[in-house]
């Protein structure tokens, strides 16, 4: 988010704006600045990386490379997770504008404030443990789980137990989704991944079997109108068996794709003219009034 902010100074837009550009014309700088931000995110990210958790042992870009393969080659991390990159960063990049990152860029840009403060502002809402940090704590859970169980692969039949157990004090965290009511799209992607690339995985045989006696259960209870996976219910996984397995820089990986996407709908709401976005407020007496009616 900062090394964002600092970006800010090289807007194409901020100085276009102050010479007067028409209006009909803010979308081209958006577009500029969009690109030139998207290109530098997978450089920023990967220095980061490099610099807190490999001891500073920088790795340059490679131009002849995509986005995803410039990501892993910066990584240091070896091929396919070229592949792990790109599906990541598209399965993350818009599920629509009424999630808090996306809402947020959304609502900074429609100020017109320029493209690095509002993917800036996207970054600081997906720190917030209810949003960005999903993925890290099903990964912490499934690590519990498995100590639980000795480090083994359980049967289905213990893994049924253990759901049971589970629920009647807890959730299963990475199932039901607050707008999905079928299994999430992007978690079958990364779950056919899983399937070509690391099948015999310890951790991921969790996943599996979790996938497979998870949603029955809440079916039967009647414990959630979504008993599906979402995204995160794996994602971490991934990131784990190729070696990332820092898990505060999770929602650094996430942030990059979703960037994209917000980016993309940031440009379109300036060539359409949205306004700036302004919601009404509710004073208690309205509230009353639509509870209870008119006294």
């Amino acid at each position: 988010s900062a090394a964002i902010l600092s970006m800010n100074k090289d807007s194409i837009f901020v100085k276009k704006y102050h010479e007067g550009v028409k209006k009909t014309q803010y979308w081209e700088y958006y577009y500029e600045d969009a690109l030139n931000l998207l290109a530098k995110l997978p450089e920023i990210a990967a220095f980061i990386y490099r610099l807190k958790y490999r001891n500073g042992d920088i790795i340059p870009p490679d131009p002849k490379l995509d986005f995803g393969g410039n990501f892993a080659h910066m990584m240091g991390i070896a091929k396919p997770y070229d592949e792990v990159a790109r599906m990541y960063f598209i399965l993350h990049s818009d599920h629509e504008s009424g999630n808090v990152s996306a809402h947020t860029g959304h609502l900074v840009a429609s100020a017109l404030s320029d493209i690095y403060y509002a993917i800036s502002a996207m970054l600081n809402g997906l720190a917030g443990p209810l949003h960005g940090l999903a993925n890290e704590e099903v990964l912490r859970w499934l690590h519990g789980v498995m100590e639980k169980m000795g480090g083994k692969v359980p049967t289905e039949e213990e893994m049924k137990n253990f759901v049971y157990e589970t629920l009647k004090t807890s959730v299963i965290p990475g199932y039901g989704h607050a707008v999905l009511r079928k299994t999430d799209p992007r978690y079958m992607a990364q779950r056919e991944f899983c399937l070509k690339h690391l099948p015999n995985d310890t951790l991921f045989k969790y996943v599996d079997l979790l996938f497979k006696v998870v949603p029955p259960i809440l079916l039967e209870q009647g414990k959630a109108k979504n008993p599906w996976p979402n995204v995160d219910a794996q994602s971490g996984v991934i990131q784990w068996y190729y070696g990332v397995k820092e898990y505060e820089f999770y929602t650094v990986l996430f942030g990059i794709g979703r960037a994209l996407g917000v980016c993309s709908n940031i440009i379109w709401a300036r060539a359409l003219g949205y306004p700036i976005e302004r919601p009404k407020s509710l004073t208690t007496a309205m509230l009353e009034e639509v509870a209870f009616g008119k006294k």
